[in-house]
């Protein structure tokens, strides 16, 4: 019981559970052109979550990481290199055994940039290089709203499917790159103020989230997407997750240590590397894949996904603080 006290399942997991099993039982209610008007009021939510992702974060953090070249490469080569490659092992793998839908949303999530927030706080209850970790989870985010669209269009590219890559980077330019700039820009004027109410700010980062993965999970309900699967796919999507973070996890910790890495730097690539963004993975397939039918299938395995590095890699980061 004292180990399930320690395990970071808190009420989000709880509000994004509940989430959809309300989309399930209604989901005419929070359809994209449903009564609320979820589609707009996401689009509008998506934006001032990146605004506010810009105004937090500091320039003088991202300046004290920088010097550290070789690990800032393996993380985003670790990010945009070796999660894709083995993101499509599996996915070559497991074709014909699960349905396309759920494989292409465990290629999306292979894509994605690595998550700023529990990269940072894992690295520091390790004990690790944090300035690096600061450093590479927000290149990371900025890298992925170009790179994120490109590795999903090359996958689909190579399927025989069309994903409209320049009109899908336009978006995700007007929606994440402009906001988060504009945020950056006024960092002077309200950074101390988003500092002061930072968990306020995380309050409304996560209430996006809950929404858009309401949305989504209304429009593949009217699409009929849920009755078409049965309760094993659950199953299977959790399996597909756990064999994908067992493989990023062991891949970035052999690797880090081959290259000679010290240990407060292998702790930072080994968190920056194997973690995922749901914060920025929900809102980026809601632009990329906003028609799609099976969107709330798509975005499953990051939801799967999120919530298991976080057991995992607390009870790693427990067992690297306990280091002399």
């Amino acid at each position: 019981m004292s180990l399930l006290r320690k395990l970071p399942i808190d009420g989000f997991l709880a509000a994004m559970l509940s989430a959809v099993l309300l989309a399930l039982a209604y989901p005419q209610l929070g359809a994209s052109h449903g009564p609320l008007h979820l589609g707009w009021v996401t689009n509008l939510g998506v934006a001032a979550v990146f605004f506010l992702h810009g105004a937090a974060l500091s320039r003088q953090s991202l300046r004290a990481g920088f010097g550290h070249w070789r690990l800032h490469l393996f993380v985003q080569l670790s990010t945009y290199v070796l999660f894709p490659l083995l993101g499509m092992l599996i996915v070559f793998a497991a074709r014909g055994h699960f349905a396309d839908t759920l494989l292409t949303g465990l290629f999306y999530l292979c894509a994605l940039p690595s998550t700023i927030s529990s990269s940072v706080a894992m690295t520091s209850l390790a004990r690790g290089n944090v300035p690096a970790a600061v450093f590479n989870a927000s290149l990371s985010s900025l890298v992925g709203m170009l790179a994120t669209p490109l590795l999903v269009g090359m996958m689909a590219t190579t399927h025989g499917e069309h994903l409209p890559l320049l009109q899908s980077i336009r978006d995700i330019a007007l929606q994440l790159l402009l906001p988060f700039a504009l945020g950056q820009w006024l960092r002077p004027w309200i950074g101390a103020f988003i500092q002061r109410h930072k968990a306020r700010i995380n309050l409304i980062d996560r209430g996006v989230i809950v929404l858009i993965v309401y949305s989504s999970f209304c429009d593949s309900t009217l699409a009929g997407l849920w009755s078409r699967y049965s309760g094993w796919m659950l199953l299977e999507t959790f399996v597909l997750v756990a064999a994908l973070l067992a493989l990023a996890l062991a891949a970035t910790t052999w690797l880090s240590r081959r290259i000679g890495f010290a240990v407060d730097d292998e702790i930072t690539a080994v968190f920056c590397g194997s973690k995922k963004s749901l914060a920025s993975g929900v809102p980026m397939a809601k632009l990329l894949f906003g028609s799609h039918p099976g969107l709330g299938l798509i975005v499953l395995p990051i939801m799967f996904y999120h919530q298991l590095q976080l057991v995992v890699c607390s009870i790693l980061a427990r067992r690297y603080a306990s280091r002399t």
